[in-house]
């Protein structure tokens, strides 16, 4: 927008669109994160890393590719992956091919986490964004998410894979 452009503000059916999805982005994150703390004594972002690695070949990401798949940062995922290795479930080793890089590799325990973890997860999940809505509901749902996401980052290496 220029000096002098007049904003164009949002229709009454847009503005109830907006405060539905920010209701949306605002209060699932804390129900799953209550869900998980609750069951397995972990956050959703822990979570989040623990199945990026064990849907991993190997288990074994390289740290920047596993922070990009759990939307946070190098350094948030740096304190969370520590933790993670103090409780046996990662062990980090630098990258054979590129010493410039780590790894983070998924041990036997963290995959037990994950395996143990991951059922009442994805029934909460299911529970809350599922259920309540049809099967074409379910792939508005999916190719508006795409869509907004192309159009906050058409760079993001995570969703290049998806149609």
């Amino acid at each position: 927008m220029t000096m002098g452009d007049a904003p164009r503000w949002l229709s009454d059916e847009e503005m109830e669109s907006w405060l539905a999805l920010a209701s949306v982005l605002i209060r699932l994150p804390g129900a799953l994160d209550t869900q998980l703390q609750r069951d397995a004594g972990i956050s959703h972002f822990e979570y989040q890393v623990l199945a990026g690695l064990s849907m991993s070949p190997e288990r074994t990401r390289r740290t920047s590719d596993l922070a990009a798949f759990a939307e946070g940062s190098l350094s948030r995922l740096s304190q969370v992956v520590s933790r993670l290795e103090q409780r046996g479930w990662i062990r980090r080793t630098p990258d054979p091919n590129d010493g410039r890089y780590t790894l983070a590799i998924l041990t036997e325990a963290g995959w037990t986490k994950v395996v143990a973890t991951a059922p009442g997860h994805v029934e909460e999940v299911r529970r809350l964004v599922f259920d309540p809505l049809t099967r074409a509901q379910h792939r508005q749902l999916r190719d508006i998410g795409r869509r907004i996401m192309r159009t906050i980052d058409p760079d993001e290496a995570c969703h290049k894979d998806l149609p």
